[in-house]
Protein backbone atom coordinates (compact mmCIF):
# COMPACT_ATOMS: atom_id res chain seq x y z
CA UNK A 1 0.00 0.00 0.00
CA UNK A 2 1.30 3.47 -0.87
CA UNK A 3 2.47 5.59 2.05
CA UNK A 4 0.06 8.26 3.29
CA UNK A 5 1.02 11.81 2.38
CA UNK A 6 1.29 14.92 4.53
CA UNK A 7 1.37 18.39 3.00
CA UNK A 8 2.93 21.22 4.97
CA UNK A 9 4.92 24.42 4.40
CA UNK A 10 7.11 26.62 6.56
CA UNK A 11 5.04 29.67 5.57
CA UNK A 12 2.47 28.52 8.14
CA UNK A 13 4.88 29.86 10.77
CA UNK A 14 4.95 33.32 9.16
CA UNK A 15 1.25 34.06 9.57
CA UNK A 16 1.55 36.24 12.67
CA UNK A 17 -1.68 37.58 14.19
CA UNK A 18 0.14 38.71 17.33
CA UNK A 19 -0.91 37.44 20.78
CA UNK A 20 -3.63 35.09 19.64
CA UNK A 21 -4.82 31.50 20.25
CA UNK A 22 -4.34 30.72 16.53
CA UNK A 23 -0.56 30.91 16.83
CA UNK A 24 2.44 29.51 14.90
CA UNK A 25 3.20 27.17 17.80
CA UNK A 26 0.16 25.10 16.76
CA UNK A 27 2.06 23.81 13.73
CA UNK A 28 5.25 23.33 15.71
CA UNK A 29 3.41 21.25 18.30
CA UNK A 30 1.88 18.94 15.70
CA UNK A 31 5.08 18.49 13.73
CA UNK A 32 7.15 17.84 16.87
CA UNK A 33 4.71 15.13 17.95
CA UNK A 34 4.70 13.54 14.49
CA UNK A 35 8.50 13.67 14.24
CA UNK A 36 8.78 11.86 17.58
CA UNK A 37 6.78 9.03 16.01
CA UNK A 38 8.70 8.94 12.74
CA UNK A 39 5.86 10.90 11.10
CA UNK A 40 3.65 7.78 11.44
CA UNK A 41 5.02 6.65 8.11
CA UNK A 42 3.63 9.65 6.22
CA UNK A 43 5.52 10.94 3.21
CA UNK A 44 6.06 14.66 3.76
CA UNK A 45 5.56 17.02 0.84
CA UNK A 46 5.78 20.78 0.58
CA UNK A 47 2.51 22.30 -0.47
CA UNK A 48 2.30 24.52 -3.57
CA UNK A 49 0.80 27.98 -3.63
CA UNK A 50 -2.85 28.01 -4.60
CA UNK A 51 -3.45 29.50 -8.02
CA UNK A 52 -5.97 32.27 -8.56
CA UNK A 53 -8.11 29.73 -10.40
CA UNK A 54 -8.26 27.51 -7.31
CA UNK A 55 -9.15 30.39 -5.01
CA UNK A 56 -11.72 31.85 -7.40
CA UNK A 57 -13.51 28.49 -7.57
CA UNK A 58 -14.72 29.40 -4.05
CA UNK A 59 -14.13 33.11 -3.41
CA UNK A 60 -14.70 36.23 -5.54
CA UNK A 61 -11.72 38.23 -6.78
CA UNK A 62 -12.69 41.15 -4.56
CA UNK A 63 -12.13 39.14 -1.37
CA UNK A 64 -8.89 37.61 -2.64
CA UNK A 65 -7.52 40.98 -3.73
CA UNK A 66 -8.53 42.58 -0.44
CA UNK A 67 -6.61 40.02 1.60
CA UNK A 68 -3.55 40.40 -0.61
CA UNK A 69 -3.60 44.18 -0.39
CA UNK A 70 -3.98 44.15 3.40
CA UNK A 71 -1.07 41.73 3.80
CA UNK A 72 1.34 43.55 1.48
CA UNK A 73 0.50 46.89 3.11
CA UNK A 74 1.76 45.57 6.44
CA UNK A 75 -1.22 43.67 7.77
CA UNK A 76 -4.10 44.54 10.05
CA UNK A 77 -7.43 43.36 11.40
CA UNK A 78 -10.16 41.97 9.16
CA UNK A 79 -12.42 41.71 12.20
CA UNK A 80 -11.95 41.50 15.96
CA UNK A 81 -10.79 37.86 15.71
CA UNK A 82 -9.06 37.74 12.34
CA UNK A 83 -5.72 39.51 11.92
CA UNK A 84 -3.17 39.29 9.12
CA UNK A 85 0.53 40.10 8.86
CA UNK A 86 2.82 40.48 5.83
CA UNK A 87 3.45 36.71 5.92
CA UNK A 88 -0.21 35.79 6.01
CA UNK A 89 -0.78 35.94 2.25
CA UNK A 90 1.80 33.27 1.49
CA UNK A 91 0.63 31.13 4.43
CA UNK A 92 -3.01 31.31 3.33
CA UNK A 93 -2.14 30.48 -0.28
CA UNK A 94 -0.12 27.45 0.82
CA UNK A 95 -2.92 26.35 3.17
CA UNK A 96 -5.40 26.35 0.30
CA UNK A 97 -2.83 24.98 -2.12
CA UNK A 98 -1.91 22.16 0.24
CA UNK A 99 -5.54 21.10 0.57
CA UNK A 100 -5.92 21.06 -3.22
CA UNK A 101 -2.63 19.18 -3.69
CA UNK A 102 -3.81 16.64 -1.16
CA UNK A 103 -6.88 15.98 -3.29
CA UNK A 104 -4.71 15.66 -6.39
CA UNK A 105 -2.55 13.04 -4.65
CA UNK A 106 -5.54 11.10 -3.34
CA UNK A 107 -7.58 11.11 -6.52
CA UNK A 108 -4.50 10.64 -8.70
CA UNK A 109 -3.93 7.28 -7.03
CA UNK A 110 -0.73 8.26 -5.20
CA UNK A 111 -2.16 7.54 -1.74
CA UNK A 112 -5.35 6.46 0.01
CA UNK A 113 -4.88 8.78 2.98
CA UNK A 114 -3.37 12.18 3.44
CA UNK A 115 -3.36 15.29 5.58
CA UNK A 116 -2.92 19.00 4.95
CA UNK A 117 -1.42 20.56 8.08
CA UNK A 118 -1.33 24.32 7.66
CA UNK A 119 -2.54 27.53 9.15
CA UNK A 120 -4.51 29.72 8.97
CA UNK A 121 -7.50 27.38 9.19
CA UNK A 122 -10.41 27.82 6.79
CA UNK A 123 -13.86 26.55 7.71
CA UNK A 124 -15.24 29.90 8.93
CA UNK A 125 -14.33 31.68 5.66
CA UNK A 126 -17.56 32.29 3.76
CA UNK A 127 -17.76 32.90 0.04
CA UNK A 128 -17.48 36.69 0.42
CA UNK A 129 -16.15 37.07 3.95
CA UNK A 130 -13.03 36.04 5.86
CA UNK A 131 -13.69 35.60 9.57
CA UNK A 132 -13.06 33.50 12.67
CA UNK A 133 -9.26 33.21 12.24
CA UNK A 134 -9.85 32.01 8.63
CA UNK A 135 -8.86 33.70 5.35
CA UNK A 136 -9.66 31.21 2.55
CA UNK A 137 -11.85 28.13 2.96
CA UNK A 138 -9.24 25.43 2.47
CA UNK A 139 -11.53 22.40 2.65
CA UNK A 140 -13.98 24.02 0.22
CA UNK A 141 -11.11 24.68 -2.20
CA UNK A 142 -10.20 20.99 -1.86
CA UNK A 143 -13.75 19.80 -2.52
CA UNK A 144 -14.09 22.03 -5.57
CA UNK A 145 -10.74 20.73 -6.84
CA UNK A 146 -12.08 17.18 -6.59
CA UNK A 147 -15.01 18.10 -8.79
CA UNK A 148 -13.35 20.46 -11.26
CA UNK A 149 -10.09 18.57 -11.88
CA UNK A 150 -11.06 14.97 -11.16
CA UNK A 151 -14.76 14.76 -11.98
CA UNK A 152 -15.83 13.59 -8.53
CA UNK A 153 -19.53 14.32 -8.36
CA UNK A 154 -20.04 13.92 -4.61
CA UNK A 155 -17.75 14.73 -1.66
CA UNK A 156 -18.38 14.14 2.04
CA UNK A 157 -17.01 16.82 4.35
CA UNK A 158 -17.17 15.82 8.02
CA UNK A 159 -16.40 18.79 10.27
CA UNK A 160 -15.74 17.85 13.89
CA UNK A 161 -14.26 21.20 14.92
CA UNK A 162 -16.11 22.43 18.01
CA UNK A 163 -17.19 25.59 16.17
CA UNK A 164 -19.71 25.36 13.35
CA UNK A 165 -18.18 25.44 9.86
CA UNK A 166 -20.35 28.31 8.70
CA UNK A 167 -18.09 29.08 5.76
CA UNK A 168 -18.19 25.57 4.36
CA UNK A 169 -21.94 25.54 4.79
CA UNK A 170 -22.17 28.87 2.95
CA UNK A 171 -20.21 27.52 -0.02
CA UNK A 172 -22.23 24.33 -0.45
CA UNK A 173 -25.66 25.13 1.03
CA UNK A 174 -27.46 25.24 -2.32
CA UNK A 175 -25.70 22.36 -4.09
CA UNK A 176 -25.69 18.59 -3.72
CA UNK A 177 -22.03 18.28 -4.75
CA UNK A 178 -21.06 18.10 -1.06
CA UNK A 179 -22.64 16.33 1.88
CA UNK A 180 -21.57 18.64 4.72
CA UNK A 181 -21.92 17.22 8.23
CA UNK A 182 -20.90 19.33 11.21
CA UNK A 183 -20.74 18.34 14.88
CA UNK A 184 -20.32 21.51 16.95
CA UNK A 185 -21.05 22.98 20.35
CA UNK A 186 -24.09 25.21 20.63
CA UNK A 187 -24.36 27.91 21.80
CA UNK A 188 -20.90 28.98 20.66
CA UNK A 189 -19.23 31.13 18.00
CA UNK A 190 -20.26 31.82 15.24
CA UNK A 191 -23.87 31.18 16.27
CA UNK A 192 -24.86 29.30 13.12
CA UNK A 193 -25.45 25.61 12.49
CA UNK A 194 -28.91 24.98 13.87
CA UNK A 195 -30.23 21.49 13.24
CA UNK A 196 -32.95 23.07 11.09
CA UNK A 197 -30.34 24.36 8.59
CA UNK A 198 -30.35 21.50 6.07
CA UNK A 199 -29.68 23.11 2.69
CA UNK A 200 -31.77 24.73 0.00
CA UNK A 201 -32.58 24.18 -3.67
CA UNK A 202 -30.43 21.42 -5.13
CA UNK A 203 -28.70 21.21 -1.76
CA UNK A 204 -31.82 20.45 0.26
CA UNK A 205 -30.94 17.68 2.71
CA UNK A 206 -27.19 17.72 2.08
CA UNK A 207 -26.30 19.96 5.03
CA UNK A 208 -26.40 17.98 8.27
CA UNK A 209 -25.92 20.10 11.38
CA UNK A 210 -25.53 18.18 14.63
CA UNK A 211 -25.24 20.77 17.41
CA UNK A 212 -24.37 19.48 20.89
CA UNK A 213 -24.53 21.17 24.30
CA UNK A 214 -21.49 22.18 26.38
CA UNK A 215 -20.04 19.21 28.21
CA UNK A 216 -20.62 16.75 25.37
CA UNK A 217 -17.88 14.15 25.12
CA UNK A 218 -16.68 10.97 23.49
CA UNK A 219 -19.89 8.95 23.68
CA UNK A 220 -22.00 11.48 21.82
CA UNK A 221 -19.38 12.55 19.26
CA UNK A 222 -18.57 8.95 18.39
CA UNK A 223 -22.22 7.96 18.16
CA UNK A 224 -23.08 10.94 15.97
CA UNK A 225 -20.40 9.94 13.48
CA UNK A 226 -21.13 6.22 13.52
CA UNK A 227 -24.91 6.30 13.73
CA UNK A 228 -25.82 9.49 11.84
CA UNK A 229 -23.02 10.61 9.52
CA UNK A 230 -21.92 7.14 8.37
CA UNK A 231 -25.37 5.90 7.27
CA UNK A 232 -26.14 9.23 5.57
CA UNK A 233 -22.79 9.06 3.78
CA UNK A 234 -23.39 5.47 2.77
CA UNK A 235 -26.65 6.57 1.14
CA UNK A 236 -24.96 9.59 -0.48
CA UNK A 237 -22.03 7.51 -1.86
CA UNK A 238 -19.23 10.09 -2.02
CA UNK A 239 -16.16 9.62 -4.18
CA UNK A 240 -13.96 11.32 -1.58
CA UNK A 241 -14.08 11.92 2.18
CA UNK A 242 -12.61 15.09 3.66
CA UNK A 243 -12.38 15.74 7.39
CA UNK A 244 -12.30 19.31 8.67
CA UNK A 245 -10.27 18.25 11.66
CA UNK A 246 -10.42 20.71 14.50
CA UNK A 247 -9.30 19.54 17.93
CA UNK A 248 -10.97 22.23 20.03
CA UNK A 249 -13.74 19.91 21.24
CA UNK A 250 -10.96 18.39 23.38
CA UNK A 251 -11.55 18.51 27.13
CA UNK A 252 -8.41 20.63 27.58
CA UNK A 253 -9.20 23.25 24.93
CA UNK A 254 -9.60 26.78 26.34
CA UNK A 255 -12.08 28.14 23.78
CA UNK A 256 -14.99 25.73 24.23
CA UNK A 257 -16.63 23.43 26.75
CA UNK A 258 -16.86 19.98 25.18
CA UNK A 259 -15.04 17.03 26.74
CA UNK A 260 -13.73 14.87 23.89
CA UNK A 261 -10.52 12.95 24.60
CA UNK A 262 -7.86 11.49 22.34
CA UNK A 263 -9.77 8.20 22.51
CA UNK A 264 -12.84 10.00 21.18
CA UNK A 265 -10.94 11.30 18.17
CA UNK A 266 -9.58 7.79 17.55
CA UNK A 267 -13.13 6.41 17.65
CA UNK A 268 -14.40 8.97 15.14
CA UNK A 269 -11.41 8.25 12.92
CA UNK A 270 -12.19 4.53 13.05
CA UNK A 271 -15.72 5.20 11.79
CA UNK A 272 -14.33 7.31 8.96
CA UNK A 273 -11.71 4.73 8.02
CA UNK A 274 -14.23 1.86 8.06
CA UNK A 275 -16.59 3.88 5.86
CA UNK A 276 -13.80 4.74 3.42
CA UNK A 277 -12.80 1.08 3.20
CA UNK A 278 -16.40 0.05 2.60
CA UNK A 279 -16.92 2.66 -0.13
CA UNK A 280 -13.38 2.22 -1.52
CA UNK A 281 -12.66 5.95 -1.45
CA UNK A 282 -9.69 7.96 -0.13
CA UNK A 283 -9.67 10.18 2.96
CA UNK A 284 -8.09 13.62 3.35
CA UNK A 285 -7.65 15.42 6.68
CA UNK A 286 -7.54 19.22 6.64
CA UNK A 287 -6.47 20.96 9.85
CA UNK A 288 -8.89 23.46 11.37
CA UNK A 289 -8.84 24.61 15.02
CA UNK A 290 -7.44 23.36 18.32
CA UNK A 291 -5.89 25.77 20.81
CA UNK A 292 -4.40 23.72 23.63
CA UNK A 293 -1.07 22.81 22.08
CA UNK A 294 -0.74 19.45 23.79
CA UNK A 295 -4.31 18.39 23.05
CA UNK A 296 -3.98 19.54 19.46
CA UNK A 297 -0.89 17.39 18.94
CA UNK A 298 -2.20 14.27 20.67
CA UNK A 299 -5.60 14.58 19.02
CA UNK A 300 -4.00 14.75 15.60
CA UNK A 301 -1.76 11.77 16.40
CA UNK A 302 -4.75 9.74 17.58
CA UNK A 303 -6.65 10.56 14.40
CA UNK A 304 -3.87 9.89 11.92
CA UNK A 305 -2.71 6.67 13.65
CA UNK A 306 -6.14 5.13 13.17
CA UNK A 307 -6.65 6.40 9.64
CA UNK A 308 -3.20 5.21 8.54
CA UNK A 309 -3.37 1.82 10.26
CA UNK A 310 -2.38 -1.29 8.37
CA UNK A 311 -5.12 -3.68 7.35
CA UNK A 312 -8.87 -3.20 7.64
CA UNK A 313 -10.27 -1.10 10.46
CA UNK A 314 -13.49 -2.28 12.05
CA UNK A 315 -16.28 0.19 12.67
CA UNK A 316 -16.57 0.88 16.40
CA UNK A 317 -19.40 -0.85 18.23
CA UNK A 318 -21.17 2.02 19.96
CA UNK A 319 -24.57 2.42 21.56
CA UNK A 320 -26.87 4.96 19.94
CA UNK A 321 -26.58 8.09 22.09
CA UNK A 322 -29.77 10.06 22.74
CA UNK A 323 -28.48 12.92 20.58
CA UNK A 324 -27.83 10.50 17.74
CA UNK A 325 -31.31 9.07 18.18
CA UNK A 326 -32.82 12.52 17.80
CA UNK A 327 -30.85 13.37 14.67
CA UNK A 328 -31.44 9.95 13.12
CA UNK A 329 -35.15 10.65 13.32
CA UNK A 330 -34.76 14.12 11.83
CA UNK A 331 -32.72 12.86 8.87
CA UNK A 332 -34.72 9.66 8.33
CA UNK A 333 -31.79 7.37 9.09
CA UNK A 334 -33.01 3.79 9.01
CA UNK A 335 -32.07 1.76 12.08
CA UNK A 336 -29.79 -1.17 11.55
Amino acid sequence: MAAPVLFHHESSLRHDPGPHPEQPARITAIERALAARDWLGFERRESPLASRELLEAVHPARLINGIHELCVSGGGAIDADTVVSPGSWEAACHAAGGAAALVDALLGGEARLGASVHRPPGHHAEIRRSMGFCLFNNVAVAARRARDAHGVERVLILDWDVHHGNGTQDVFYATDEVLFASIHQSPLYPGTGAASETGTGDGAGTTVNLPVPPGTGDAAFGSLVEHVVVPLARRYAPGLILVSAGFDAHVRDPLAECTVTDAGYATMAASVRALADELDVPVGVVLEGGYDLGALATGMIATLEVLAGDGPVAAPELPVHELAERYRAQHAVVAG
